[in-house]
């Protein structure tokens, strides 16, 4: 798994543990379980990734690591002079792309849908300010 689904599936856990009672028992569904390690990230090199581009960061590697050491992806972003808007923005739009795919799919209602698009902004803001350390 690449490390944007990583962040994406850890923002996900991190919105629903926060908003879950806000969003309704019925709007929580399994979240596919993060099979992966250090072994299996790529370091990119010769490709680009948005992400990684906007936290300027040279690795999934780097980034994991920076994650694992207990870092906030502002603070990442701020010691590698990247752009939290555009970290925030890419991961919101992926955010609502997958949750437009559960209202495609039938997982979710269009009132659940709404509901935690409308959120969305302000939950990844928070997730990207809070560090949690995984060491």
């Amino acid at each position: 798994m690449n490390m944007k689904r990583v962040i994406i599936i850890g923002t996900m856990i991190v919105t629903m543990s926060f908003a879950g009672t806000a969003w309704g028992q019925s709007a929580i569904s399994p979240i596919p379980t993060a099979k992966w390690s250090i072994v299996d990230l790529d370091t990119r090199e010769g490709s680009s990734d948005e992400l990684l581009d906007a936290l300027n960061q040279a690795s999934e590697v780097d980034l994991y690591q920076e994650l694992y050491n207990g870092k906030s992806l502002r603070t990442i972003t701020e010691e590698n002079n990247g752009n939290l808007d555009e970290v925030i923005a890419i991961q919101v739009r992926q955010l609502k792309e997958q949750l437009d795919e559960r209202l495609a799919s039938g997982s979710i209602s269009s009132e659940q849908h709404a509901a935690q698009q409308a959120e969305l902004e302000e939950l990844v803001t928070q997730s990207a300010n809070t560090a949690y350390n995984l060491a």
